[in-house]
């Protein structure tokens, strides 16, 4: 199953500047980063290569970093491609609690990952709608 890394951070220069140090320094490559700001702290999310390796590293370095299981679908990247995958999540009753999400250069798709109370349930009824649900390896490559 996908995971995303969660790093509780101080809002301050420098914070980046050090997650990416250490994950440079392990050879972690970093795929997708979102940051929220919440005033003098904030939650930087980290789609990692190697995302275990890389919480562990962070969490070693002084860093308070979690692991979160996600979902990872891929949608036709075009006007209503997005709309086509969260009018199914809707129509089902599942909200969705956290996503962020990325284009593939090589083909028309785009990757929209996110969070669910249901992982398992969410997956199956993307699956079932037709929508390619990519496992963690797939995710960590491209």
């Amino acid at each position: 199953m996908p995971q995303q890394v969660s790093v509780f951070a101080e809002n301050k220069p420098g914070k980046i500047d050090r997650i990416t140090a250490i994950l440079e320094k392990n050879d972690i490559n970093i795929r997708a980063i979102t940051i929220s700001d919440s005033g003098d702290y904030g939650i930087i999310k980290l789609l990692l290569d190697k995302p275990s390796e890389g919480c562990d590293a962070l969490n070693a370095d002084g860093i308070a970093s979690t692991l979160k299981d996600i979902v990872a679908v891929k949608i036709q990247d075009r006007p209503g491609g997005l709309h086509s995958a969260s009018s199914i999540l809707a129509s089902h009753g599942i909200n969705v609690e956290d996503a962020y999400g990325f284009t593939i250069r090589e083909s028309n798709e785009a990757v929209f990952v996110f969070q669910v109370e249901n992982i398992q349930k969410t997956e199956r009824i993307l699956r079932d709608e037709g929508f390619p649900v990519l496992s963690d390896k797939e995710l960590y490559l491209i």
